[in-house]
């Protein structure tokens, strides 16, 4: 009596962790796969197409509030560069008409540097949108991950396991499982944070273009535009991580052990968002911003 009892309730337990493990393996990759499969759509997207609402508000705060210290900071650059000028003739006394040309040249480029700030940033997003485009045309393969594709007979091995394997696969199966999900919550805060920090950087552009007519300050103009092409070209290195993935998915090799199996592919996702946090920093080295 009792061992009938004993062994219904066995049958129960198995049938239920046999029931998790399949839900979980089912549904573990979803996100991962679902966000990797995004990524080439939402990097190659500019502030303008990514949100319009946020891109009125920067670029309103930018016209109202930004240009007009733009404004204040381009005087005192050209005062400065025509005191410049004239200390460096002798007090005027090795004056040249050219160099009243170059000034008013140099004015000239000032004014229209600030009041086209948009439309030059703007410029350098859609040069780096061809670049993330034209890359998503050469990448092949597919992203998506399919753990039945991977471990060979799966109901097969849940059906011969002991319950205590069962216990300890359902543990495994909810921990990476959870790794999985986090893995596909930190792709969307790199690509969002991404954009926040570029709507940040546009936001105050007016300011250090406002400095590139002058030699001396023009090092702030110059090092601004370094860290506008980093974060325009993080994009392209992002597809490039993500080539990368689809080259190592589709690589993976089939095995019968499914711990083995499960670990070896969130190892490859962990790669993935290890490889999404450094592209920032290496864009940044690449084009020598900092």
């Amino acid at each position: 009596m009792f061992d009938g009892i004993f062994d219904a309730i066995e049958e129960w337990m198995r049938e239920l962790l046999t029931g998790v493990i399949n839900t979980n393996l089912d549904r573990m990759f979803t996100d991962v796969n679902q966000k990797t499969g995004e990524i080439a759509g939402q990097v190659g997207m500019t502030p303008e197409n990514w949100n319009s609402s946020i891109f009125q508000m920067i670029h309103n705060l930018s016209d109202s509030v930004i240009v007009p210290i733009a404004g204040m900071i381009i005087t005192f650059v050209l005062c400065y560069e025509l005191i410049s000028m004239v200390t460096e003739k002798n007090n005027m006394h090795d004056i040249d008409t050219w160099m009243f040309f170059k000034y008013f040249f140099k004015m000239w480029v000032a004014v229209y540097l600030v009041s086209h700030t948009f439309d030059i940033t703007m410029a350098v997003f859609d040069l780096a949108q061809y670049a993330v485009n034209q890359a998503s045309g050469v990448i092949a393969g597919s992203t998506a991950l399919d753990i039945h594709s991977v471990i060979t007979g799966i109901d097969e091995k849940l059906e011969v396991m002991e319950l205590s394997e069962l216990l300890v696969l359902t543990l495994e199966t909810m921990i990476v499982s959870f790794g999985m999900k986090l893995m596909a919550v930190l792709i969307t805060v790199i690509v969002y944070v991404r954009m926040i920090e570029i709507y940040l950087y546009t936001s105050v552009a007016p300011i250090p273009f406002a400095t590139m007519s002058n030699r001396e300050w023009g090092q702030i103009g110059t090092n601004y535009l370094k860290g506008l092409f980093a974060l325009a070209f993080q994009a392209f290195l992002i597809m490039v991580c993500v080539a990368i993935y689809a080259v190592l998915v589709s690589g993976i090799q089939k095995s019968d052990n499914i711990s083995t199996a499960l670990f070896g592919i969130m190892a490859y996702t962990v790669v993935l968002c290890f490889s999404l946090f450094k592209t920032g920093s290496l864009a940044k080295s690449i084009f020598g911003a900092h």
